[in-house]
């Protein structure tokens, strides 16, 4: 071997080593995944010369990476038999970082070490992360043009390097070995160099061996034709990548050329990984970037309502930051995420078409998907997607879309009326459905809070209103007739009218401040009374908005009276008797407490309970003097 030149790295380079070193990367481990990178890289130089028919030196030799480790020794040595560098292209590639020699760039990467704007395949500096672990690094290094000497290049990362060609007649390819620090020696263990391996770069596409035995046994299954994965090798990448035990519900397979490529292959698992929602943050999909794992759970890939959606995302050219542990806030990932959004909802639209199915992912991925109601973007093929539980349902178990719903519509009907409530038992108890049910409409039934919001953001769903029974415009549905066939009970005579024109008057008088306004119902036809929003929103909202602002207080709103009601019919004659009659007040606060209580405000129930017992023993009394057996 020549002797060694000896060179020493200028003032802002070292500046930016340090950075490298010290602080850039968040995991030591990362720096494997920059070697077996740089080295696939080399690989992949080498096949396209081939491909070329250029003359290479050894061309028998096999294409892969070779990694050793010596515990006692506390080194790690890795080779490739990929192009190999002459002595200029190693000074170009590794003597000289950020080979540029931008002060802008040491500028910005020294104020800006987590978001810095530039990237590694500009810079080449990732090489320069096994200083976190190493003492001293050595390459040893052929190009594969068969003319080209042998280089060595030898580093201890604190300022200097010395570069000597070798007489030595090495392979072609690369050698890197690295001496490890004490607090490195893990890194010559080869359960932890198989456990890296695994996790960052077990899809590279050329063999990866430890101590001689292969590691990346996973086949990077989104680079293949899909047409030739079978549906067993999905289900064990599936579970490679998930640990689910069980098979997925459904797999996406794409391949796209624009707006921008990319590969993906996505999986919706059978059941939720969230049953309770406390983990709901925890999605995203894997992010490589030429089969190299850049970021685990990536968020910005896809949206969160699609969180469900487990998978692997792979491009060739996306710029990463100099660490390349987080990405560019760039167009691309912005574009990659659209196009991901776009053919996942086109392939749950597909799955629809199979009910069975679909009513399996509704089941255990509704509540996240819902989340859905923010993405305008795709607002018309997310309405498409959702399901609801219905009136024309005996359980609540059976689903219907909104296509569904308008096509069963009656002839002028314009609203999808829907009505929440805790429950079914609860909704159908609630008095605002019983105009609907005697009209014969169909009303939707919402059980979670997510689904007021939901409603409020689609507000229309092709030419049909999305509209809130308590909200429902009821001058309107008297067009429908009647389809319970009942008769009509017997209409008030005039002296009735006048009474209960000054009835109305007095419960506005006894309630106060407490309603906006009473008024005589057309919406009620078993209920004696209601509540009604005066502008606009739904109860399910208002308490929703009131657990965000922690108000507490009953909000005001419209008393409706039945005066059909039998209950309503003879206190109008109590009161026409005698207008001031106690009793009047006690049922007309008993009727409005009531009201609060079907509505879900009423906190506390002990004036109620009282007022209760009193009126049953009043009437115990009426019934015991009446001699009823």
């Amino acid at each position: 071997m020549a002797n060694p030149d000896q060179f020493e790295f200028k003032t802002e380079i070292k500046q930016l080593l340090d950075i490298i070193t010290h602080s850039l990367y968040t995991s030591r481990e990362i720096f494997l995944r920059e070697l077996v990178s740089n080295a696939s890289d080399a690989l992949d130089k080498l096949r396209f010369e081939q491909a070329r028919s250029t003359q290479i030196k050894d061309p028998e030799q096999d294409l892969r990476i070779s990694i050793t480790c010596d515990e006692d020794k506390k080194q790690l040595v890795v080779q490739d038999t990929g192009i190999g560098m002459t002595r200029d292209e190693l000074i170009e590639n590794i003597g000289t970082i950020a080979h540029s020699g931008s002060a802008e760039f040491i500028r910005q990467a020294m104020a800006d070490k987590e978001n810095s704007s530039s990237i590694i395949g500009r810079f080449g500096v990732g090489f320069y992360s096994v200083f976190m672990v190493a003492d001293k690094v050595s390459i040893r290094t052929r190009s594969f043009r068969s003319e080209a000497k042998a280089v060595e290049w030898i580093s201890d990362g604190q300022g200097t390097y010395s570069l000597a060609e070798i007489e030595d007649d090495l392979p072609r390819g690369t050698t890197i070995t690295v001496s490890l620090k004490e607090d490195g020696k893990e890194f010559a263990a080869k359960h932890r160099i198989t456990a890296i391996i695994k996790k960052h770069s077990n899809f590279i596409s050329f063999p990866i061996l430890v101590q001689d035995e292969k590691v990346n046994t996973v086949q990077a299954l989104w680079r293949e034709n899909k047409f030739s994965v079978t549906p067993e090798q999905y289900a064990e990448f599936y579970r490679f990548l998930t640990y689910d035990h069980e098979e997925p519900l459904d797999t996406l397979h794409m391949s796209v050329d624009a707006p921008v490529q990319f590969s993906a292959l996505a999986f919706v698992p059978a059941r939720s990984q969230d049953t309770f929602g406390f983990d709901r943050d925890n999605y995203g999909l894997d992010l490589y970037v030429r089969r190299v794992l850049i970021q685990s759970k990536n968020k910005d890939l896809i949206p969160e309502y699609l969180g469900f959606v487990r998978g692997v995302v792979d491009t060739e050219d996306l710029p990463l930051n100099i660490s390349r542990e987080t990405l560019q806030e760039n167009i691309l990932i912005r574009k990659i995420s659209s196009t991901l959004t776009k053919q996942v909802l086109a392939h749950l639209k597909k799955l629809s078409q199979d009910k069975d199915r679909y009513a399996k992912f509704w089941k255990e991925h509704a509540k996240r998907f819902k989340l859905g109601y923010t993405d305008f973007a795709n607002q018309e093929t997310f309405g498409e997607l959702l399901r609801f539980n219905s009136s024309r349902h005996p359980t609540r178990d059976e689903l219907l879309s909104l296509d569904e719903y308008i096509e069963a519509a009656k002839d002028g009907q314009k609203e999808i009326y829907y009505i929440s409530g805790p429950s079914r038992e609860a909704i159908e108890q609630n008095p605002h459905l019983e105009i609907f049910r005697a009209k014969g409409l169909e009303v939707l039934y919402l059980y979670e809070p997510v689904d007021e919001f939901v409603m409020e953001s689609l507000r229309t769903f092709k030419d049909f209103n999305l509209k809130a029974t308590e909200n429902a415009d009821i001058g309107s549905l008297e067009k429908f007739s009647d389809a319970e066939g009942k008769n009509k009970p017997e209409g008030l005579t005039t002296e009735e009218s006048k009474d209960m024109d000054r009835f109305v008057k007095r419960v506005q008088e006894i309630l106060g401040d407490r309603i906006t306004e009473a008024r005589i119902s057309k919406r009620l036809s078993q209920s004696p009374s209601c509540l009604v929003s005066p502008d606009g929103s739904t109860s399910q909202m208002h308490k929703i908005m009131q657990l965000v602002t922690k108000d507490a207080s009953i909000p005001k709103k419209i008393f409706e009276i039945n005066q059909n009601h039998k209950l309503i019919r003879n206190l109008l004659a109590v009161f026409a008797a005698n207008e001031q009659d106690d009793f009047v007040v006690t049922v007309v606060e008993q009727l409005y407490e009531s009201a609060l209580l079907m509505d879900g405000y009423l906190a506390d129930p002990h004036k109620m309970v009282n007022r209760l017992n009193r009126l049953m023993e009043d009437s115990s009394v009426w019934y015991r003097e009446r001699g009823v057996r």
